[in-house]
């Protein structure tokens, strides 16, 4: 008697968990269908690939609102849009470094 409960809460178990994990998503982003029309780069906030399994090598471009648009790699217009992210990008980063250094460097010359 005792060992069914047991057999009969592990499959309830098994059961929950199941539900649990079919619930979440795993799989990569994907684009199966890219965006027709030239979108304007001041609205991008940030881009990434898409996963290396994906049928379709694409790219998925962030807009300030938090859309997500796939777009299509080859295109002049998305080469663009990826080299100023990536410009505007470097710019901050680069600008933190500096003014993180030249503070260092002030503190280090200060006397004490």
């Amino acid at each position: 008697m005792r060992t069914s409960y047991i057999l009969l809460l592990c499959i309830l178990g098994a059961a929950l968990l199941s539900s649990v994990n079919c619930r979440i998503q795993i799989g990569p982003d994907c684009c199966f269908k890219f965006y027709p029309r030239r979108v304007n780069r001041k609205l991008v906030r940030s881009y990434y690939l898409t996963d290396y399994r994906c049928p379709k090598s694409g790219v998925i471009l962030v807009t300030q609102k938090a859309h997500y648009i796939c777009a299509d790699p080859s295109l002049s217009w998305v080469e663009s849009i990826m080299k100023s992210v990536d410009g505007s990008a470097f710019k901050t980063n680069a600008c933190f470094l500096y003014k993180a250094t030249a503070a260092s460097v002030a503190a280090s010359h200060l006397i004490p």
